[in-house]
């Protein structure tokens, strides 16, 4: 979204260097929703300084242009997944066709190319021990280019949000 502000301090280019520029209201309705994923439009209008329908406008332009996302986070271990593991996996090849592959599994919830010791971190979601088993040895290993595979079971989650606002 174009910024509406004359203050360049009022609008950020996207933190990845491109992207839609977003201005002070629009990162201060992302903080309202983070907050408050349910917070109705009137109620962030009043917070913001917007009209109803502005907030309306401007969140469905976020949300078209990918900025963000309204979704309900659960708790894995209180809806049947009591397995979560990060996955440090190793490449012969094409790392993006591999993370393609892993990214088209749904235990594999969140998958990132990076640098160092691994090309590919995966966190993956599952039922138990035997479904993780299943997930990494038979259809991650099956991959083709996937070299190797480090696991790091989770033992216990002590933090998970999505609250880091628009720092």
């Amino acid at each position: 979204m174009a910024s509406r502000s004359a203050d360049p301090k009022d609008s950020r280019e996207s933190k990845n260097g491109g992207g839609p520029q977003l201005d002070a209201v629009s990162l201060a309705i992302i903080e309202q929703l983070q907050e408050d994923g349910r917070r109705p439009y009137a109620a962030i209008g009043k917070a913001v300084g917007l009209s109803e329908a502005a907030v309306r406008q401007r969140v469905q332009k976020l949300l078209d242009q990918g900025v963000m996302q309204i979704v309900a986070v659960t708790d894995p271990l209180t809806v049947g997944f009591r397995r979560q593991a990060m996955v440090g996996v190793n490449v012969e090849g094409d790392v993006e066709s591999v993370a393609d592959a892993l990214t088209a599994m749904t235990e594999c919830e969140y998958v990132v190319m990076t640098a160092g010791s691994f090309d590919l971190m995966v966190e993956i979601v599952c039922e138990d021990d035997d479904h993780l088993l299943e997930v990494i040895n038979k259809r991650i290993r099956a991959v083709p280019g996937v070299r190797s595979t480090e696991s790091f079971v989770y033992l216990k989650l002590k933090k998970q949000t999505y609250m880091w606002g628009t720092r």
